[in-house]
């Protein structure tokens, strides 16, 4: 009989000592990790829960770590994370990034790179069934991504036809933020960079799905109770009377989403049809 495991993050801020006095503020993403947590439960899963000051990279790192060693061959890790998104140059590393930056979710002490999730996915056995959830921003700079939205688009998505506001409905870390730490933290970003450089080589045999709040050039919106993105999940989800597999629940998320806010159906390795083809959330 199958294991599954789920580890769940939601920070509604960040710590203000460690980003140069910004706090993130947010409304939704603890709930949105408890009620993510909460469907896992009912689902079969043995859930795990950080909320804010718990929200760190070395416990995000440490439960990421612990299931690691216990799922083997056919098991499934769901990992689950509501916040902001940012991201940081990266000149350094090896991969083949078309915009030259790495996506970060912007933890509780500092930003985890997208490469440093990616390299706790590679310590997972084969055969694993890595499912992630990441409701949060992941954008290009955020001049590309006001020039992108119109003042009609940012109306629909934010409720503000004011670029400066979105700030206070979405789940982006702000630009002159995320460049001001970035100058600071520079070079201990750049060391991460390298070393995940010389030591990726085992993520591409780790079959893993992600389905993101959005597409690269949009915003992810934070709300009263949920995430957009977390919130028509769990409707398209409905307490477990959704039937189909994995592509057909993106398409109806997609498909309850605003124009302005695309989830994205990315896989990575080979996680194999089989799993695709689940009715999502099985063990």
């Amino acid at each position: 009989m199958a294991t599954g495991l789920s580890l769940h993050v939601g920070l509604n801020k960040v710590d203000p000592a460690r980003y140069g006095g910004w706090d993130g503020e947010l409304v939704a993403c603890e709930n949105d990790a408890n009620d993510m947590a909460r469907l896992a439960r009912e689902a079969g899963f043995d859930d795990t829960t950080l909320l804010t000051p718990d929200g760190t990279v070395e416990n995000v790192t440490a439960e990421l770590r612990k299931a690691g060693k216990k799922l083997k061959s056919g098991d499934i890790l769901l990992f689950t994370y509501s916040g902001h998104g940012g991201q940081v140059p990266n000149t350094v590393g090896s991969d083949d990034e078309p915009d030259d930056f790495d996506e970060t979710l912007v933890l509780y002490d500092r930003e985890f790179l997208d490469d440093e999730l990616y390299r706790e996915f590679g310590r997972f056995a084969e055969g694993v069934r890595i499912l992630a959830f990441l409701d949060s921003c992941h954008s290009g700079s955020g001049i590309e991504v006001r020039e992108v939205l119109t003042q009609e688009a940012m109306q629909e998505q934010f409720q503000t036809r004011d670029p400066n506001q979105i700030e206070n409905t979405s789940r982006l870390m702000p630009v002159a933020k995320q460049y001001e730490i970035y100058q600071r933290d520079k070079e201990f970003f750049q060391d991460i960079q390298r070393g995940l450089g010389a030591g990726n080589g085992s993520e591409a045999e780790v079959g893993a799905l992600l389905i993101s709040g959005c597409q690269d050039n949009q915003l992810s919106s934070d709300g009263p109770v949920n995430g957009k993105f977390t919130g028509t999940l769990l409707e398209v989800w409905d307490d477990g009377a959704f039937r189909g597999g994995y592509r057909a629940f993106h398409r109806d998320i997609l498909r309850n989403m605003p124009a302005t806010q695309s989830p994205n159906f990315y896989v990575t390795g080979n996680p194999g049809d089989e799993f695709l083809q689940q009715r999502p959330f099985t063990v």
